[in-house]
């Protein structure tokens, strides 16, 4: 039975390489935006069983130009133990004339080492190959069989703007016996639609002509505005090691016996480590003195081995080298915490600037990154391990407002990490500017960050003293600085504020006027380009909700007065509110600055209306303020 499935799969791949994919066969809509189309993207997922799984890719790309040549990779990633087969490569000239076609011995066997990974088992077959004519087509197939049935990707049109889709299948046959779970989840927007089709044991799902989506400003993420459809067997194999996913508690105890547990040992060495800090006080002082402890000794280093590479080091072995990977270094701090007698619990999330969370009714393997929670009657604990700088009991921007998989021995609990609000995502600036006759500004700055804009500004702990200055006049590039100096740079870790002062001398800043000066009252503001867009297709995202509060007081030159100053301000939106306040005081001028925005998605109809917000913004930002000559 089997050889004649093979036999089957093979004579009907050979009848679609037998095709050929000429340009002019796109419809004008999928060109629209795209730097590639997806032809065909056809995948078959045969489950035999709980340990075998056979997948059959084919995909067939047109690359329009050259932004289109990332999105058009020709390689395959693998572990130790995936059987490779079938592999072919055709490409085809605008016409849909054969230019070249390559075999598996025309592949390259590489170490699969994105984000600086050094010990890792992930590998990856790849062909470069660069086209010297746009437009091109690849036709790429080959198939893979795989001994861990834990994971089934998503069936998605595509990932990333600018691309387009004609036709995509995914296929799944389950001959395991085993129960096959599956959850389709439709575009909120509308945007493309999946067709299924159920033979019992063979489900076909499939997408047709997906426009692109153009990258333009403030787009959400793609995953938040298509569909998929997600996968999971009740049973599953994760090298060697089989378990159960009917529910989270199920998952969870096997996540937990499975690669929790087996690396929690601790050593006489890492006893006293934690006997050597003299811990005392609360829980949380505690806590705070065993973190700071782990930071300072220990680097991130990105480690993909054992099982799967979901098994995190030894904490032996991070306690020895000093360095782990998210998965180490978690585990590491929760072994330090068990030796101080405090509980805490490892937690699987989805890092990244889009906040997705886990459905808490759809249970499968996932996530990206761990992080450590450590709960106390006065609330959760967060710890992020990876970083030598982030502050103490402070999630990024790329964690926060998410649940996480909190593995215990119980099962898996989903919890949500903080969600910071406006307030928390603050930016204080107190201004001294001196306004001078030829048409210069000189003074000092001082600047506190907190939240998400404190991660945005850890940057400057990393850096040399003149890439800070660098980093500075790009961030500020409003101002036309002749010099600037950063000083007193203080990240406050135990309460996630970054704070720093700026001593400048900036050019231009005013504009003479006959024998008069004119300025602008906010000297350092946000100069994005808002542009209206009566085309809008897709709605938009305030990524961040945020707070900044300024104070500039402004002297004047000798011989100068202050004409009439404008009226106070204030605009309220949906989006957020903005308020300017100017009060003379015989030779200063005190401007106070306020603005708030609100994080979100908001549909296409009221681009325009944010467009305008932003804008009104930016013209008080730039209210001109008259210095009469005496």
């Amino acid at each position: 039975m089997m050889k004649i499935l093979i036999i089957g799969a093979l004579s009907t791949a050979s009848v679609y390489f037998a095709q050929t994919y000429p340009v002019s066969a796109i419809p004008e809509n999928l060109k629209k935006n795209a730097n590639v189309v997806i032809r065909k993207d056809f995948t078959t997922v045969q489950i035999n069983k709980i340990d075998e799984i056979r997948y059959q890719y084919n995909k067939v790309t047109t690359v329009l130009n050259k932004d289109g040549d990332s999105k058009a990779q020709i390689y395959i990633p693998y572990q130790k133990g995936d059987n490779i087969s079938e592999v072919k490569v055709t490409v085809y000239d605008e016409s849909g004339k054969k230019v070249k076609s390559f075999s598996k011995s025309d592949f390259g066997d590489f170490a699969n080492n994105t984000q600086g990974v050094f010990y890792s088992d992930n590998r990856a077959l790849a062909l470069p190959y660069t086209s010297a004519y746009y437009p091109y087509t690849i036709d790429f197939s080959y198939q893979i069989t795989d001994e861990n049935t834990i994971f089934i990707p998503d069936f998605v049109p595509f990932s990333s703007p600018n691309t387009s889709l004609e036709e995509a299948q995914f296929k799944i046959i389950n001959k395991s016996g085993i129960d096959l779970k599956t959850k389709s989840y439709p575009s909120k927007y509308g945007y493309a639609a999946v067709t299924v089709a159920d033979n019992g044991n063979e489900k076909s799902y499939s997408y047709k002509n997906v426009p692109a989506m153009d990258d333009v400003l403030m787009l959400p993420q793609p995953e938040k505005i298509l569909p998929k459809v997600s996968f999971a067997l009740t049973k599953f194999n994760l090298e060697g090691k089989q378990g159960a996913l009917n529910n989270w508690t199920d998952f969870g105890t096997w996540y937990y016996a499975n690669l929790v547990e087996p690396v929690s040992a601790s050593t006489p060495a890492i006893k006293a480590e934690v006997a050597a800090l003299k811990l005392e006080g609360s829980t949380e002082e505690k806590v705070k003195k065993l973190y700071q402890y782990m930071q300072s000794k220990t680097r991130y280093i990105f480690v993909g081995l054992g099982i799967g590479g979901w098994l995190p080091m030894l904490p032996d072995e991070v306690q020895k080298k000093g360095y782990g990977d998210c998965k180490g270094l978690t585990n590491y701090m929760k072994t330090l915490l068990n030796e101080a007698g405090i509980p805490s619990n490892y937690c699987v999330i989805n890092s990244g600037s889009s906040d997705i969370s886990f459905d808490p009714d759809f249970p499968s393997m996932g996530g990206n990154h761990a992080i450590l929670m450590v709960p106390t009657e006065k609330g959760n604990i967060w710890l992020e391990n990876t970083s030598q700088q982030i502050a103490y009991n402070h999630l990024s921007y790329s964690t926060t407002d998410r649940n996480v998989l909190a593995v215990t021995k119980k099962g898996i609990e989903l919890i949500n990490t903080p969600s910071y609000s406006a307030e928390q995502n603050g930016e204080k600036q107190v201004v001294k500017v001196n306004l001078t006759e030829d048409n210069s500004i000189n003074g000092e700055i001082q600047f506190a960050y907190t939240g998400s804009q404190y991660d945005n500004n850890l940057i400057y702990n990393y850096l040399s003293p003149k890439e800070r200055i660098d980093a500075l006049k790009k961030s500020f590039d409003v101002l036309n600085f002749e010099k600037v100096e950063m000083k007193d740079l203080v990240n406050d870790k135990d309460n996630a504020v970054i704070r720093f002062n700026v001593d400048f001398k900036a050019n231009n800043y005013s504009k003479t006027a006959g024998t008069n000066l004119l300025f602008r009252a906010v000297p350092i503001f946000s100069n994005n380009f808002y542009k209206s867009d009566e085309n809008r297709e897709l709605p938009f995202e305030i990524g961040q909700s945020f707070q900044d509060e300024y104070e500039i007081d402004y002297t004047v030159p000798k011989n100068y007065k202050i004409d009439e100053v404008p009226e106070n301000v204030t605009i309220n939106s949906e989006f957020g509110t903005y308020k300017l306040n100017l009060v003379k005081n015989g030779e200063s001028l005190k401007v106070t600055r306020f603005i708030k925005i609100n994080k979100g998605i908001f549909p296409k109809e009221k681009y325009n209306d944010y467009v305008s917000f932003r804008k009104k913004i930016l013209n008080m930002d730039n209210s001109k303020i008259l210095l009469i000559k005496i």
